[in-house]
């Protein structure tokens, strides 16, 4: 028998996990539980694959003008900034002010993982589920006919800092409201953006005075950012970056300052 067993101590020693990995596991735990959530999936696959498919596949020009070329080429980069923001707004502000209600993130926060870990995890859900919604997104509208062009570079760079803006908003949302009250005003928030945003209706159609304030929203920024570089080939979209820079350092800070874990 060795000394080190003799002394009454065992391998492995009990403790808790390295940080990397509690997270990894953190991530792919939220990441599971999005997927399995039925209404989840509606809110972030099956409604915009819907959009794209209808106003796309659908000669609906009397509704929705789209300009000149073809319309998918126009609506397949809003349908990707509105699946940002189905993710990472929506769908995570009503998760989290559930788990917040519940007691999920009390309990969470006094575990190992630190609270900061946990968002971090939640972060990394997020970009997984976005990251098969561009997929899906992108393998519907390539069938189609779309012909996106452009960097793919600069379009990441767009999905990250939109994601960033809309996470902070969203768990601003989730941490600062009832979870009945999250619940109504996502999808209140939701319904507005997809159709004030850009996404489906072009921004020229509303008037003048209404036009400059909605340019300043995250949504129309992403969409029309997307739609600069995906449709038209655009460098980088500066303009439409310096908004959502703007959003995401308003909405991470306001929620890393009122946020409620219970």
């Amino acid at each position: 028998m060795s000394g080190r067993a003799a002394a009454g101590t065992y391998a492995p020693e009990p403790g808790a996990a390295p940080l990397s990995r509690m997270v990894r596991a953190q991530a792919w735990l939220e990441t599971r539980t999005q997927l399995r959530n039925g209404e989840q999936l509606l809110l972030t696959v099956i409604i915009p694959t819907l959009l794209l498919v209808l106003f796309s596949a659908v000669d609906i020009v009397d509704i929705v003008d789209t300009g000149e070329g073809s319309r998918v080429d126009f609506l397949a980069p809003g349908i990707l900034g509105l699946a940002v923001l189905s993710t990472a707004f929506t769908g995570q502000a009503i998760s989290t002010g559930f788990e917040r209600r519940y007691g999920v993130l009390k309990r969470l926060g006094a575990s190992p993982l630190p609270r900061w870990g946990l968002m971090t995890a939640k972060t990394c859900s997020v970009l997984v589920i976005e990251a098969l919604q561009v997929l899906l997104l992108s393998v519907v509208a390539l069938a189609l006919g779309w012909s996106p062009h452009g960097n793919p570079a600069t379009v990441l760079l767009l999905l990250l800092l939109g994601t960033a803006a809309f996470s902070g908003l969203g768990l601003l949302m989730a941490g600062t409201l009832k979870a009945e009250a999250t619940l109504a005003g996502a999808n209140l928030v939701f319904i507005l953006l997809l159709v004030g945003g850009g996404v489906i209706v072009p921004l020229d159609t509303f008037p003048d005075a209404a036009q400059s304030a909605l340019r300043l929203l995250p949504i129309s920024a992403l969409s029309d950012g997307l739609r600069d570089v995906l449709q038209q080939g655009a460098g980088m979209p500066w303009g439409d970056l310096a908004v959502l820079a703007v959003w995401a350092v308003v909405g991470l800070g306001a929620a890393a300052r009122f946020f409620k874990w219970e």
